[in-house]
């Protein structure tokens, strides 16, 4: 028998349901990434930890310029469409931004230092799992430990994110920006 990863539909079971109330809606609409996360109510509560929330230690942009990359380097259309769409106005990300997430080195010109070096990071995260010694110096002179901790979360959620959105082979969410091709 095969066991295809896919979004459920209601009605939900109770637990799931009730689980499902604390994920984010847009206008209303439950995105398919929850839905395929709910096939699993461990997964639900365990999966993914929400760092979208206005205590964490790193602003909007650095969040979306981090989640952005994981997604683009992880070629996960889905979820990267759905971040450009709803965050990168506010996180005041411009449309060459949101292609060099994709498609770019971290050293293109429309990144300001701090933000290469980030990049830098990211990369070398998804990349190699560590960041060579010149890099963690760097970053740790950029990042304080409570910053340091999210970035790695958030580029192991957005990587976990990632794999089930493709394993899933969701489409892009209609609201969702198109993932970037190269020029």
């Amino acid at each position: 028998m095969t066991h295809i990863l896919k979004p459920i539909t209601e009605p939900f079971d109770k637990e799931v349901e009730t689980l499902l109330k604390a994920f984010p809606r847009q206008d209303g609409y439950l995105l398919s990434l929850f839905r395929v996360f709910a096939n699993s109510a461990r997964f639900l509560k365990k999966g993914v930890l929400n760092l979208l929330d206005k205590q964490s230690p790193l602003d909007l942009r650095i969040r979306e310029i981090i989640i952005l990359r994981v997604t683009g380097k992880c070629a996960c259309h889905y979820e990267w469409g759905v971040h450009a769409a709803v965050f990168s106005k506010h996180a005041r990300l411009t449309q060459e931004q949101l292609y060099q997430t994709v498609l770019g080195s971290p050293y293109e010109d429309c990144w300001d230092e701090k933000e290469q070096r980030l990049l830098e990071a990211v990369d070398a995260l998804l990349d190699k799992g560590k960041l060579s010694n010149t890099l963690l110096q760097k970053f740790r002179e950029q990042w304080r430990v409570e910053q340091q901790l999210e970035i790695f979360a958030l580029c192991g959620n957005y990587q976990t994110i990632s794999y089930v959105a493709n394993s899933a082979e969701l489409n892009e969410e209609a609201f969702g920006l198109p993932f970037p091709k190269p020029h």
